[in-house]
């Protein structure tokens, strides 16, 4: 045993400590030899001794004291090798949510607190006495420039908020406001594609079907013959084709094409399938439906105001909701929907872009919104005027597209595609349609001529095993040079489900992609 005086104060605290001592200890003419030990102390108030415990392989220290010293007992503790692994264990970090996700989940819970406030405001002002109502409106009136100048800042400070938040449009180059950058949004857009494949999960074609095949190997083609296009290239395309009737076809931020076999029967041909496709695609990677998260984010923020001060200023509940209603429907024909005709517009004008690169026939891009023009005729759609829908009307978008297609056929020249055939897919339409409704009055009137003449030929049924013969090939197809002849004689039109047939096969990928470099944006 040796015995080691050490002076502490009673009340001293002691820290959990982890040293290795290694020291020759001199004191009262004894030594303690030289080894090495690791002393642990735990944390407490002593007044008189203070235990600590040492590797078995030392020896015991005591060490004692009386009145003001303190007295440390040292057991020995084994000290074992650090394991060779890894040895520290982890849990799995917690992922927040999404902004864009969290600011829908709370939009609704804004409009009930902005709508609880001014009602709670309108309340408390009918609850003042008179006298207390003629000095808060003298208070206003003597601060009234204080008030504005306040709120003159508020908007200088929203006005830079928002300055900073400003991009850049891939492709166009036009200036937006991103409120959610393009990391969050693609988080969101995970979550929604997990959600759209369980709700498809039942409905979605095998793989192995044609029209998956048709609409894979067409994505990919696009894909690759606009790789010169970072977010085209940055973004890997997936297809999933729905066993659906409804005309529609989306792409999601993430890549993920979703096709409805109902568009796939209204198409006619590969390169209305293609400009389809590319109007989708360029929503993807310009960033749209970012885009008009911001917008909608920022208006409704704004909105905020308004809608408190609705509730505060109408003296009945009745007339707040009349107004609450009014506010949503101006917001919506003001600001979200002009710009959803617009964000539309500009998918119309980048998608032709990309399917001229990949060398289709972008002249059957108005075809295709006149035959969904006639569709919605002959099937009773209702149609609403273009100022109250999200969307422009197919007329406004077959006028857009014919001022487009010059441009677009420059460019699809410039890539070195495939030379078109003379005949105008827009002038084999028109007469399509001239002579089916010469045949209707023929019919209607029951005269010799409608009896005699043979009826149109519809656009054939299997256009769904047609497009994919055509696409799968294994060799190399191009366009076919007894197109005009072909064309003169087959007239087809569409009716409810029919298109516009067309026998010019989509070029291969191989040909296709020699000159990818050559063309822009």
């Amino acid at each position: 045993m040796v015995l080691l005086y050490v002076n502490i104060l009673r009340s001293s605290r002691f820290c959990s400590l982890s040293a290795h001592l290694t020291r020759n200890y001199k004191q009262a003419g004894l030594h303690v030899k030289k080894a090495p030990f690791s002393s642990q102390i735990s944390c407490y108030r002593t007044t008189n001794s203070v235990h600590l415990r040492s590797p078995q392989t030392a020896p015991h220290l005591l060490l004692c004291s009386n009145g003001r010293r303190a007295c440390f007992q040292i057991t020995p503790k084994p000290t074992s090798p650090l394991p060779s692994g890894p040895h520290f264990h982890t849990s799995a970090p917690v992922r927040a949510l999404p902004a864009p996700l969290l600011w829908l989940l709370l939009k609704p819970l804004q409009k009930i607190t902005a709508v609880i406030l001014g009602r709670s405001i309108r309340k408390w002002w009918v609850a003042l006495p008179p006298n207390r109502q003629h000095l808060m409106r003298e208070w206003i009136r003597h601060r009234r420039w204080h008030l504005i100048s306040g709120a003159g800042v508020a908007m200088v400070i929203l006005a830079l908020l928002l300055l900073t938040h400003l991009d850049e449009s891939p492709v166009t180059g036009r200036t937006r406001l991103l409120v959610f950058s393009r990391e969050k949004y693609m988080e969101l857009a995970a979550l929604t594609s997990e959600a759209y494949m369980e709700e498809f999960a039942e409905l979605l074609v095998p793989v192995t079907d044609p029209r998956h095949q048709v609409v894979e190997r067409l994505v990919q083609h696009l894909a690759e013959r606009n790789k010169d296009i970072p977010e085209v290239s940055d973004v890997s395309w997936s297809v999933h084709v729905v066993q659906s009737p409804n005309v529609n076809a989306f792409v999601l931020p993430d890549g993920k094409v979703f096709m409805f076999t109902g568009m796939l029967e209204t198409v006619a041909d590969v390169h209305q399938l293609t400009v389809v496709l590319g109007h989708e695609m360029a929503h993807a990677v310009l960033g749209h439906s970012a885009e008009q998260a911001s917008l909608s984010h920022v208006v409704d923020l704004l909105s905020l105001i308004l809608l408190t001060a609705i509730w505060a200023v109408c003296p009945r509940d009745s007339l707040a909701v009349l107004g609450h209603w009014v506010q949503e429907k101006l917001s919506q024909l003001m600001f979200s929907r002009p710009y959803s005709r617009k964000l539309e517009a500009e998918a119309d004008r980048v998608g032709l872009q990309l399917a001229a690169k990949a060398c289709a026939d972008v002249r059957a891009g108005p075809v295709f919104w006149q035959q969904m023009e006639i569709r919605d005729q002959l099937t009773g759609e209702t149609t609403v005027p273009e100022w109250m829908s999200t969307h422009p009307s197919h007329s406004n978008r077959v006028t857009q597209l014919d001022r487009l297609v010059p441009q677009a056929l420059e460019l699809r020249e410039s890539c070195v595609c495939p030379a078109l055939p003379a005949t105008d897919p827009r002038v084999v339409f028109t007469k399509s349609v001239r002579v089916m409704l010469e045949v209707a009055k023929n019919q209607e009137r029951g005269g010799p001529e409608g009896a005699h003449k043979p009826p149109l030929p519809r656009s054939p049924a299997s256009l769904l095993t047609g497009l994919p013969a055509a696409l799968l090939a294994q060799n190399d197809l191009y366009p076919s040079p007894n197109l005009d002849q072909e064309m003169k004689g087959q007239v087809s039109f569409i009716a409810a489900e029919s298109a516009v047939t067309a026998s010019v096969p989509a070029p291969s990928e191989g040909e296709g992609s020699q000159s990818v470099g050559q063309s822009t944006s």
